[in-house]
């Protein structure tokens, strides 16, 4: 309990940034209990309706609560988001960390498919792989994917490079450890810190290149709750109820801003320069 008390004390900034992530994820968790209507129940005869008591974000197009449907798409949303950045840190370090310690053809290997991957335009690149697998959340996460493991293998690359040539990593092999072992004990950890701040940082960016696809039609799809494709719904109301807009819309502005700053506060925390 002491530790956790000087702790907070010393980092009041990732502190007040972890309860704000904390707040955002319990939404997403508990939007069944928070929800005040069933997010999918059409009434067409509320359709298009403006924020009152009974509906306190107004109605969609098809009389549906959207309220509901913004908590529900917190789940939606936040679970791809996550997943997507999980899947790129992953890949991106394992194929970065190897082709930095191996060096070789390896490593020229890697590094030619990240020049050819980085050489189209990220977003163009997603959308071609979005429509060739199919428009839906899961084929979504995987096209972004596709084009965004290439930052996280230059950056673990850069990093096993410096590490592989240390003092201890040369006396660990003098000793006769695994080279699986070293991996594992000394490069990985050295690593480990700075991908965790950058994949802090993108997730917020990499719900944004969520939404947009879901926008442009090649993401969620109806009636799936997820903000993008509530956008994209409440676009064509913009000028009569531009509350379909404006809630969906502060949702992925409110929760990109919370990861931006965990980001930030998670790399001061961090910092193994820091004081």
């Amino acid at each position: 309990m002491t530790k956790t008390v000087t702790f907070i004390k010393r980092n009041p900034g990732f502190a007040v940034c972890l309860i704000l992530v904390l707040a955002v994820l319990t939404v997403a968790v508990f939007a069944p209990l928070l929800a005040t209507h069933d997010p999918y129940e059409a009434v067409l005869a509320d359709a298009v309706q403006a924020p009152s008591a009974e509906h306190w974000f107004g109605t969609d197009r098809m009389g549906r609560d959207l309220y509901s449907r913004v908590l529900y798409g917190a789940r939606i949303s936040l679970t791809a988001a996550l997943s997507l950045v999980c899947i790129v840190m992953a890949v991106g370090t394992f194929l970065g960390i190897l082709s930095g310690y191996f060096g070789g053809i390896l490593d020229a290997a890697v590094m030619r498919i990240a020049d050819m991957m980085v050489s189209f335009p990220g977003m163009v690149l997603a959308i071609a792989v979005a429509g060739i697998l199919g428009a839906n959340i899961r084929n979504a996460v995987i096209a972004i994917s596709v084009v965004s493991w290439t930052k996280y293998a230059r950056l673990a690359r850069s990093l096993a490079l410096k590490i592989r040539s240390r003092d201890y990593i040369a006396a660990a092999r003098v000793t006769g450890s695994r080279t699986s072992h070293i991996l594992w004990r000394y490069v990985l950890p050295g690593v480990l810190p700075t991908i965790l701040i950058t994949g802090a940082t993108d997730i917020g960016s990499m719900m944004l290149e969520l939404a947009g696809l879901s926008f442009l039609g090649f993401g969620a799809q109806a009636p799936t709750a997820e903000w993008g494709l509530m956008l994209n719904e409440g676009r064509a109301y913009l000028t009569a109820a531009p509350w379909l807009m404006v809630f969906p819309g502060l949702a992925i502005f409110i929760t990109v801003a919370v990861f931006n700053l965990l980001g930030d506060s998670l790399r001061d925390v961090l910092d193994p320069g820091r004081s």
